[in-house]
Protein backbone atom coordinates (compact mmCIF):
# COMPACT_ATOMS: atom_id res chain seq x y z
CA UNK A 1 0.00 0.00 0.00
CA UNK A 2 1.01 3.59 -0.89
CA UNK A 3 1.66 6.21 1.73
CA UNK A 4 -0.27 9.00 1.76
CA UNK A 5 1.86 12.48 -0.17
CA UNK A 6 2.10 14.80 2.71
CA UNK A 7 2.58 18.44 1.72
CA UNK A 8 6.06 19.02 2.88
CA UNK A 9 8.20 22.71 3.55
CA UNK A 10 12.01 23.20 4.10
CA UNK A 11 13.11 24.88 6.80
CA UNK A 12 16.79 27.07 6.23
CA UNK A 13 18.09 28.98 9.03
CA UNK A 14 21.68 30.98 9.89
CA UNK A 15 22.66 32.22 12.74
CA UNK A 16 26.27 32.94 13.89
CA UNK A 17 27.25 31.96 17.08
CA UNK A 18 30.29 33.17 19.46
CA UNK A 19 32.62 30.13 18.98
CA UNK A 20 34.67 28.26 16.86
CA UNK A 21 32.89 25.46 15.05
CA UNK A 22 34.58 22.76 16.52
CA UNK A 23 32.99 24.16 20.13
CA UNK A 24 29.81 24.85 18.33
CA UNK A 25 29.80 20.81 17.53
CA UNK A 26 30.38 19.48 20.95
CA UNK A 27 27.62 21.94 22.42
CA UNK A 28 25.03 19.87 19.25
CA UNK A 29 26.77 16.73 19.20
CA UNK A 30 28.02 15.54 22.10
CA UNK A 31 24.92 14.09 24.82
CA UNK A 32 25.67 16.17 28.22
CA UNK A 33 26.52 19.39 26.51
CA UNK A 34 23.24 19.09 24.31
CA UNK A 35 21.60 18.42 27.82
CA UNK A 36 23.07 21.52 29.51
CA UNK A 37 22.44 23.84 26.99
CA UNK A 38 18.52 22.79 26.37
CA UNK A 39 18.50 21.80 29.74
CA UNK A 40 16.67 18.65 28.98
CA UNK A 41 17.66 14.73 28.24
CA UNK A 42 19.31 13.89 25.16
CA UNK A 43 20.84 11.04 24.14
CA UNK A 44 23.09 11.15 20.97
CA UNK A 45 25.37 8.77 19.31
CA UNK A 46 28.89 8.84 18.53
CA UNK A 47 28.50 7.46 15.51
CA UNK A 48 26.78 7.25 11.83
CA UNK A 49 23.83 5.23 12.25
CA UNK A 50 22.71 5.47 15.52
CA UNK A 51 19.59 6.30 17.28
CA UNK A 52 19.80 10.22 18.85
CA UNK A 53 16.63 11.83 21.04
CA UNK A 54 16.08 15.48 22.58
CA UNK A 55 13.96 17.05 24.69
CA UNK A 56 13.16 13.95 26.77
CA UNK A 57 12.63 11.84 23.80
CA UNK A 58 10.03 14.37 22.21
CA UNK A 59 13.00 14.42 19.07
CA UNK A 60 14.16 11.72 17.70
CA UNK A 61 16.06 10.50 14.86
CA UNK A 62 19.01 8.29 13.25
CA UNK A 63 22.60 9.78 12.45
CA UNK A 64 23.44 9.57 8.90
CA UNK A 65 26.43 11.32 8.84
CA UNK A 66 28.72 13.40 10.96
CA UNK A 67 31.88 15.77 10.22
CA UNK A 68 33.49 16.76 13.67
CA UNK A 69 33.58 20.88 13.06
CA UNK A 70 32.18 21.09 10.40
CA UNK A 71 28.72 19.44 10.44
CA UNK A 72 26.20 16.54 10.32
CA UNK A 73 23.02 14.92 8.61
CA UNK A 74 20.10 12.90 10.22
CA UNK A 75 16.44 12.02 10.14
CA UNK A 76 14.38 13.81 12.43
CA UNK A 77 10.43 13.49 13.81
CA UNK A 78 9.11 15.08 17.03
CA UNK A 79 6.12 13.20 19.01
CA UNK A 80 3.45 14.88 17.56
CA UNK A 81 3.91 13.96 13.70
CA UNK A 82 1.35 11.96 12.33
CA UNK A 83 2.66 8.66 12.54
CA UNK A 84 2.10 8.03 8.39
CA UNK A 85 4.74 11.16 7.95
CA UNK A 86 8.05 10.48 7.31
CA UNK A 87 11.09 10.92 9.10
CA UNK A 88 12.24 14.96 7.71
CA UNK A 89 15.85 15.41 7.52
CA UNK A 90 18.25 17.84 9.16
CA UNK A 91 21.17 19.31 7.74
CA UNK A 92 23.93 21.75 9.92
CA UNK A 93 26.87 23.06 8.05
CA UNK A 94 29.28 24.95 10.72
CA UNK A 95 31.23 27.50 8.78
CA UNK A 96 34.04 29.50 10.49
CA UNK A 97 32.69 33.38 10.71
CA UNK A 98 35.47 35.26 12.08
CA UNK A 99 36.56 34.39 15.77
CA UNK A 100 32.98 32.75 15.76
CA UNK A 101 30.65 30.12 13.65
CA UNK A 102 28.14 30.64 10.81
CA UNK A 103 25.56 27.58 11.70
CA UNK A 104 23.38 27.07 8.64
CA UNK A 105 20.86 24.65 8.82
CA UNK A 106 18.29 22.83 6.49
CA UNK A 107 15.93 21.28 7.76
CA UNK A 108 13.73 19.17 4.67
CA UNK A 109 10.45 17.64 4.10
CA UNK A 110 8.65 19.47 7.54
CA UNK A 111 5.24 18.67 6.91
CA UNK A 112 3.66 21.69 5.93
CA UNK A 113 0.73 22.50 8.39
CA UNK A 114 3.82 22.68 10.89
CA UNK A 115 6.73 24.14 9.32
CA UNK A 116 5.85 27.48 10.75
CA UNK A 117 5.67 26.29 14.17
CA UNK A 118 9.39 24.55 13.80
CA UNK A 119 10.73 27.51 12.19
CA UNK A 120 9.69 29.98 15.31
CA UNK A 121 11.13 26.88 17.49
CA UNK A 122 14.70 26.59 16.19
CA UNK A 123 15.58 30.64 17.44
CA UNK A 124 13.86 29.46 20.63
CA UNK A 125 14.41 26.05 22.00
CA UNK A 126 17.99 25.91 20.08
CA UNK A 127 19.71 28.80 18.48
CA UNK A 128 19.00 31.48 21.78
CA UNK A 129 19.84 28.56 24.32
CA UNK A 130 22.51 27.77 22.41
CA UNK A 131 23.73 31.29 21.89
CA UNK A 132 23.77 32.21 25.90
CA UNK A 133 25.51 28.41 26.78
CA UNK A 134 28.53 29.02 24.49
CA UNK A 135 28.67 32.78 25.64
CA UNK A 136 28.34 31.08 29.47
CA UNK A 137 30.73 28.00 29.37
CA UNK A 138 33.36 29.93 27.02
CA UNK A 139 36.46 29.16 29.60
CA UNK A 140 35.23 25.91 30.15
CA UNK A 141 34.76 25.08 26.70
CA UNK A 142 37.90 26.64 25.68
CA UNK A 143 39.67 24.76 28.73
CA UNK A 144 38.46 20.99 27.11
CA UNK A 145 40.09 21.48 23.54
CA UNK A 146 42.23 18.52 23.15
CA UNK A 147 45.93 20.54 22.79
CA UNK A 148 44.82 23.53 24.67
CA UNK A 149 47.27 24.66 26.52
CA UNK A 150 46.86 27.90 29.12
CA UNK A 151 48.58 30.88 28.58
CA UNK A 152 51.59 31.80 30.30
CA UNK A 153 51.59 34.74 32.60
CA UNK A 154 53.65 37.85 31.51
CA UNK A 155 56.99 37.89 33.03
CA UNK A 156 58.35 40.74 35.21
CA UNK A 157 61.58 42.06 34.31
CA UNK A 158 64.52 42.22 36.33
CA UNK A 159 64.91 45.46 38.44
CA UNK A 160 60.98 46.06 38.56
Amino acid sequence: MARPVTKTRTIRQSVRLPAPPKVVYAALSESKRHTEFTGSPAQIPRFVGGPMTAYAGYIQGKVLGMWPGRGWLQTWRTTEWPKETPDSRLEIRLEPDGKGTRLTMFHSDVPAAQADRYAAGWPAFYWKPLRRYLVSTRPIMRSRRPGHTAAKPARKRAGR
